[in-house]
């Protein structure tokens, strides 16, 4: 690929936008860095989905556990109330380890499963994990959730304070780190590994593919960039919350982005999260402002509340989409070759 073209990738377009939206952002009183820091999460979030259900073909109801486990490893590592009082970067090595821990634990006896099976498995351990962490009250808080969590620290900056600015920086970098460790991976031995068990898995055996340890490396690097992603969260709000917050339906949402964006495809998640994500943290609350401000509805009115829309909207988004772009927004290159498209 010539640097021309490389520089006109979607995901580099989308993040060069995100450079000049944290530079236009203060002078121009656009209020979009606050929110765009819960997409860059979530971002993440669907990239180790997408390496498990996009590049490995796994189903996989769970994530939102693996981001409960990063969230309360950040926050041991860093509370003053535990020992080890790590700063932010240490500790967001620490989660970064315990996610795939985690996540090899889960895959050690499961992944001799396929399909529904594995999806079901993988809800389950979405829920117990909720109620372990709520039970484990002499080491999580129980539902008070731990906290408070310092903020991060960086040389020539400081302490974080309340400014969304730095966390948005933070955050863009963490998450372009990220792209460009899953954009290496697809391309090397590994990623060929997962894509090829996920078009085939008998066909990759055939080929002296080992199924089972590649399944394992792809859940545990899903699981990794999953606590990652509940480290970043924990720390933004300086406290892990209750372990509800964890719930099947921060798992069906990264699944969502995915889907929208396009299974197996990284463009795809970026665009995904800024879709649903975008839509639920930006597009909704100022709808619902702009409504209230013309009289067209009240605070106190059911559709004055963007909660109270988003997941209409977020049905309608997956309904249309399923009938317009199965494949996604920006499906992978094999998929648009399969279609017929260019690569």
């Amino acid at each position: 690929m010539s640097a021309a073209r490389r520089l006109l990738r979607p995901d580099m377009l989308l993040l060069a936008a995100a450079v000049v939206l944290g530079i236009i952002d203060g002078p121009l009183k656009l209020g979009l860095v606050d929110p765009m820091r819960g997409v860059l999460i979530f971002a993440l979030l669907g990239l180790g989905l997408n390496i498990v259900t996009g590049f490995t073909g796994l189903l996989h109801l769970g994530m939102a556990a693996f981001m409960a486990i990063g969230a309360y490893a950040f926050a041991i590592s860093t509370c003053d109330i535990y020992p080890f009082q790590l700063g932010f970067w240490p500790a967001l090595g620490v989660t970064a380890v315990a996610g795939a821990l985690a996540g090899f634990l889960l895959g050690a006896p499961t992944l001799g499963l396929r399909g529904d099976y594995l999806a079901i498995v993988t809800l389950g351990f979405g829920e117990i994990a909720q109620d372990v962490l709520k039970n484990l009250d002499a080491i999580t808080k129980g539902t008070q959730g731990i906290n408070p969590l310092p903020p991060p620290s960086l040389p020539m900056v400081g302490e974080f304070g309340s400014s969304p600015a730095p966390w948005y920086w933070l955050f863009l970098a963490i998450t372009v780190l990220a792209v460009f460790a899953c954009r290496n991976l697809e391309r090397s031995r590994t990623g060929r590994a997962w894509l090829a068990v996920r078009e085939d898995e008998l066909a990759a055996s055939c080929m002296g593919i080992a199924p089972i340890p590649v399944k394992m490396y792809a859940f545990a690097t899903g699981a990794a960039l999953a606590a990652i992603a509940g480290g970043m969260w924990a720390s933004l709000y300086a406290s892990t919350g209750e372990p509800g917050n964890y719930d099947f339906q921060i798992s069906i949402l990264a699944l969502c982005i995915v889907i929208v964006g396009g299974m197996g495809s990284i463009n795809g998640v970026l665009v995904g999260a800024l879709a649903m994500i975008g839509v639920a943290n930006i597009a909704l609350p100022k709808l619902a402002s702009w409504l209230q401000q013309k009289g067209v509805v009240n605070a106190s009115n059911v559709l004055g509340s963007p909660n109270n829309w988003k997941y209409l909207v977020f049905g309608l988004v997956l309904v249309v989409m399923m009938r317009v772009r199965p494949d996604g927004l920006l499906p992978a290159r094999l998929e648009r070759r399969k279609a017929g498209g260019s690569a």
